[in-house]
């Protein structure tokens, strides 16, 4: 059992009157001095494991964490706690770090992020050697091990960091996706034993994951959100090009989107995040470097418009939606071609043959996750050694009541075509034969004159692609090739196209509205929050997350000492914000200085 100062600081710091599974455990391990490896979710309460014994530790905590944003994101919602903490990183100048070491060394502060690649000064570790550290703490630690899907060379030489520190504090190593393997090599890099492995499982019982396939996206797409409007929101995407496109797409839909890719202006990267965090624009798209470090709380859904490399990116990227626990969806909109572009991104990867043997593995279990009729959390838990689980009996494939229609006649006129040109062209071609196209490229081929020429011609060209698509990833159908894929019959296919199997083909599923609705408590709390958030230059979840406000619009406190019930208001959050959400909720019109020093 943690301790009743773990306990106290828990609840005057961070709002909440009990851990959750697995907190107290590391917790004790950390005070303890034992070296650690955390696995739990994203959402799970990683940082309470470390962020609370940094403050009844002696000296300082060091948190080596991969991303800049992560960094600040952190160090500002623990200086709104009344928590001292700093970071040093490529945006800090010499003499700024020089200051930050200074009130390290001098107590001023508690925590001190970092950047791994930091360990590679020894400069800088020489300065450390100048500070009593009682705990080092490693965050996205998955990306120590050759075997996980973010494997960055700057984590190797930490394994060497606690040596190098004269003082040679504890490890606690973080992450939220972590294979058996991945996890062994974790263990063994940090000297962690076995007994110092805290799994929670990998369930996320408030994400309703989905797989849309065989339709038009973008229609898709924007009747979700249209669906669902104000709820806050990520769309990932693979390549710039398709950031751009749909959020021209989005934005002509009058929908409030914004986009974050690298081949934006630092500047306006920096915009379109604060408007997603400030919720004045809360439908982001973006690649996938965009969310590592986003503590975002209030994310109601992740939908991946591309299919990402892996299902560690595709379940850490989802991961983002929900982490306040409330419920929230993860949607894939599958499509073959994704599984070409991933192709051609490993092919031109600097990578060895190996890695990337690795990565086309990787790729494949993503590809399964997208065609599986089994429960989606069963695959995912199953993935990460999670075995012997219950269908989630929320996902896409647990709640699919669509009828199923016979398409036999169809797909053999497909599977007929690709025949009829020797498998020597692709679905742009099949479906161009088979609508009936007149372009110079039939002409030249002379593949007009096929028997299934125009065989489908009462369909859009874009609906016998879809069916293409629909065909290759039931498996009746297979890519072969590189950049430029042709189309071949697998043995299920020929079989179809005898006449000895059938084909059926689920009905389109139509976007719903998912979410739950708002009410309008919940509403007049957030445009509170919202104001508050302009005023003290701080995004709205870290003064306090959507499951607060959902507290307060439920239990309608009606005095201060009510309020420090609810979940999430520390004594600190109380003194600087009470009153102002208690005034909301009792509708008094009175004026209140949002000044966050007050």
């Amino acid at each position: 059992m943690a301790n009743t100062e773990a306990e106290q600081l828990l609840q005057e710091k961070f709002g909440y009157d009990h851990f959750r599974t697995g907190q107290e455990q590391a917790i004790d391990r950390v005070l303890a001095g034992a070296n650690t490896l955390v696995i739990m979710p994203t959402g799970g309460g990683k940082s309470l494991c470390y962020q609370i014994p940094a403050l009844l530790l002696p000296g300082l905590t060091v948190v080596v964490s991969p991303l800049i944003a992560l960094m600040k994101d952190q160090v500002d919602a623990l200086n709104d706690n009344g928590i001292p903490a700093t970071f040093i990183n490529s945006a800090v100048d010499f003499r700024e770090i020089d200051e930050r070491l200074r009130q390290a060394a001098m107590g001023e502060v508690k925590l001190l992020y970092v950047a791994p690649e930091r360990f590679e000064s020894d400069e800088f570790v020489a300065a450390l050697n100048g500070i009593q550290i009682s705990l080092l703490a490693i965050d996205e630690a998955h990306c120590i091990s050759q075997w996980g899907h973010d494997f960055r060379p700057s984590y190797l030489a930490l394994a060497a960091v606690p040596e190098r520190l004269t003082s040679h504090p504890a490890v606690i190593a973080l992450t939220a996706t972590a294979t058996p393997r991945v996890a062994q090599d974790i263990r063994q890099r940090l000297g962690i034993p076995a007994a110092g492995l805290i799994n929670t499982g990998f369930a996320r019982d408030n994400l309703s994951f989905q797989v849309v396939r065989d339709q038009d996206e973008d229609k898709y797409l924007v009747d979700y959100l249209k669906k669902n409007p104000d709820q806050s929101g990520i769309i990932y995407v693979s390549t710039r090009k398709e950031v751009d496109r749909l959020y021209t797409l989005l934005a002509r839909k009058k929908l409030p989107v914004a986009r974050y890719h690298a081949g934006m202006a630092d500047m306006d990267r920096a915009a379109s995040q604060e408007d997603f965090l400030f919720d004045r624009k809360p439908i982001m798209i973006a690649t996938n470097a965009f969310g590592m470090g986003i503590d975002k709380s209030n994310v109601r859904f992740v939908i991946h418009a591309q299919m990402p490399k892996d299902l560690e990116s595709y379940y850490q990227e989802a991961g983002r939606a929900g982490r306040d626990e409330l419920e929230s969806d993860a949607i894939l909109l599958f499509k073959p071609a994704d599984v070409q572009l991933q192709h051609f991104f490993i092919e031109q990867s600097d990578t060895d043959e190996a890695h990337k043997h690795l990565q086309y593995q990787k790729l494949q279990t993503m590809i399964q996750y997208a065609n599986t009729d089994q429960c989606l959390q069963q695959f995912i838990l199953s993935y990460f050694g999670q075995e012997d689980t219950k269908p989630c009996g929320r996902c896409s494939n647990c709640l699919d009541t669509r009828e199923a229609v016979d398409v036999t006649t169809d797909a053999q006129k497909v599977l007929s075509c690709v025949v009829r040109v020797h498998e020597r062209f692709g679905k742009v071609v099949i479906a161009q034969i088979l609508a009936g196209a007149n372009n110079q490229r039939i002409r030249q081929w002379r593949l007009d004159e096929l028997s299934t020429y125009g065989l489908m011609q009462h369909q859009r060209q874009k609906e016998i692609s879809t069916f293409i698509d629909f065909l290759t990833a039931g498996g009746w159908l297979v890519t072969k090739g590189g950049q430029y894929p042709t189309l071949a019959l697998t043995q299920t296919g020929a079989a179809v196209l005898r006449g000895q199997e059938k084909v059926f083909r689920k009905t389109a599923i139509k976007a719903r509205k998912s979410l739950p609705a708002d009410d309008a408590t919940f509403e007049a709390l957030r445009q509170v929050r919202r104001q508050l958030a302009e005023d003290t230059k701080l995004p709205p979840y870290m003064i306090f997350p959507d499951q607060t406000l959902k507290a307060m619009s439920n239990e309608k406190p009606q005095t201060l000492e009510e309020m420090l019930a609810i979940k999430g208001v520390g004594e600190m959050k109380l003194e600087k914000y009470g009153q102002i959400f208690l005034d909301a909720l009792t509708a008094k019109p009175t004026v209140h200085s949002a000044d966050p020093g007050e």
